[in-house]
């Protein structure tokens, strides 16, 4: 197929694509660091939700239901989205992206049924599916490749950053205003970054994509398939008609990937992107990091405000460290991350993170002065900076311009792939330490997980509680040790080979 590439006129408000392109990468950042906190505030919220939307059962089956329909409305799309970035440009996905998430915040927020919030949430996920792709693919085509660390350093440092802002602030909007104010706060921040975004940020080269539709049909079944079900495994106790599902997804997955190899029009994932090592390598590992940041936090919060009786807020206050060191070391890393190997900076962070991870499992027991949990949460924020933007612009580095969208859809998808299987895995095996630790009582201790009301639990039972959390960090310790194992077979980077 011959591909046409277009130049649009830069929109009115819009900047010179040729201009210094940090304020627009700034005004993308305020929107990409409300999808982040919006990913995790909910989850400190759930509660007092289910009090006010769903106060006639006593499970929580049904709030679940308020992060799953995001999650994949969220996740679904990745591939399709970062295709129409290159189609239509990336401005124009993003703004669209954002519109629909801070109108969905609106709806949301304004909710008077559990099932009003579910189907907002759900739309709220699709804008931000619109956004995600884009930030990464306008720092791909507007920064050199020399260039393209430092910028993807803040990209690092706005997810460190988000990762404590999302469980604190949750925990200050619903004690002081209501769990309503976790979702109304997007507003103003959706509307100013709206504007910033529309005056700021470049109208950029389209390309003529030929869409394959055939394409989109089967990633969208193969993910909703694999994502429904390793999401909802843990609730249905792993039922045949699950994994059922989960495999009909791989089976449908690997069709999808087939067909991509064999299409004559352009695919939906131009699978010569994998002919770059870096490119698959970098992927790989950010499906370990995605897994390990997800299933780390469930195992934390339940011994930090079950275990040791902590309120929301202040087990989020232990991760103070985790969020300013990662936020402030990650655009150091990202610029010396222009000057050598991304692995001298990947390995280590890599490894601090194993390092923090077993410094969390050695001080959670009943014993333990709960501020020591400061240190392991300040080896993982340095671990942090030497993590995200180096995958990132390790990842993307090589993409040419016409398949930014493309390669920044992917990675996005595997990154969330990766938290996906995390989140389920986690389930099961805390569960499994559970049982192991408190015979019989796993599931009176499930009864307890909505809690979080910072009275604790009896000593008794939280002796082996805290022990069979400890235990569970474990799982996410070897899984980012093995991406700490797979960066090792990137390749030094062109622009270095050359100086």
């Amino acid at each position: 197929m011959s591909e046409k590439t277009t130049t649009a006129a830069p929109a009115r408000g819009a900047a010179d694509p040729t201009a210094n392109p940090w304020p627009a990468l700034w005004a993308m950042v305020i929107g990409f660091f409300m999808i982040l906190v919006d990913t995790t505030i909910v989850s400190v919220a759930n509660p007092a939700i289910k009090a006010a939307l769903d106060p006639g059962t006593a499970n929580l089956d049904n709030v679940v239901w308020v992060t799953s329909s995001y999650l994949l409305a969220y996740a679904v799309p990745l591939l399709v989205t970062g295709r129409l970035g290159d189609r239509f440009g990336p401005k124009n996905i993003y703004l669209i992206g954002l519109a629909i998430f801070t109108v969905a915040s609106l709806a949301c927020g304004l909710s008077g049924s559990l099932a009003v919030l579910v189907v907002a949430r759900a739309v709220q996920g699709l804008g931000a599916a619109l956004m995600t792709p884009q930030t990464m693919a306008v720092i791909t085509r507007t920064f050199p490749p020399e260039r393209r660390g430092a910028a993807m350093g803040l990209w690092g440092a706005t997810a460190g950053v988000a990762t404590l802002v999302g469980p604190l602030a949750g925990g200050l909007l619903v004690d002081g205003f209501g769990w309503e104010w976790i979702f109304f706060v997007n507003i103003p921040v959706g509307v100013v970054a709206f504007v910033l975004a529309w005056r700021l940020v470049p109208q950029l080269e389209t390309h003529a994509h030929r869409f394959d539709v055939l394409g989109v049909v089967l990633s969208a079944i193969a993910l909703f398939l694999i994502v429904f079900g390793l999401q909802e495994g843990e609730h249905y106790d792993w039922a045949a008609w699950v994994w059922g599902m989960i495999a009909a997804g791989a089976v449908v997955l690997v069709v999808f990937v087939w067909t991509q190899a064999r299409t004559k029009n352009e695919p939906l994932v131009p699978l010569e992107l994998f002919r770059d090592r870096n490119f698959s390598v970098a992927n790989l590992a950010i499906v370990g990091v995605g897994f390990t940041v997800t299933s780390m936090a469930l195992p934390l919060a339940f011994f930090t405000q079950l275990a040791r009786g902590l309120t929301p807020t202040e087990s989020a206050l232990l991760l103070v460290p985790m969020a300013v060191l990662s936020g402030g070391l990650a655009p150091v890393a990202g610029r010396l991350l222009d000057r050598v190997d991304p692995r001298i900076l990947l390995v280590p962070g890599l490894t601090l993170m194993v390092a923090g991870l077993v410094g969390y499992a050695l001080l959670m027991n009943t014993d333990s002065p709960v501020l020591l949990l400061l240190i392991p949460a300040a080896v993982i924020g340095v671990a942090n900076a030497g993590m995200w933007g180096p995958l990132a612009t390790t990842a993307t580095r090589n993409l040419p311009p016409r398949q930014a969208g493309a390669g920044a859809g992917i990675y996005n998808t595997t990154r969330t792939v990766g938290s996906v299987i995390g989140s389920a895995a986690i389930a099961a095996f805390m569960q499994a330490r559970l049982e192991a630790n408190l015979p019989g009582a796993g599931d009176a201790a499930g009864a307890d997980f909505g809690g979080g009301s910072g009275a604790g639990m009896p000593p008794a039972v939280a002796e082996g509680f805290s022990a069979a959390m400890a235990q569970a960090m474990v799982l996410p310790a070897v899984v980012i040790a093995l991406a700490a194992i797979i960066v090792l077979f990137l390749k030094r980077p062109a622009h270095l080979v050359r100086d």
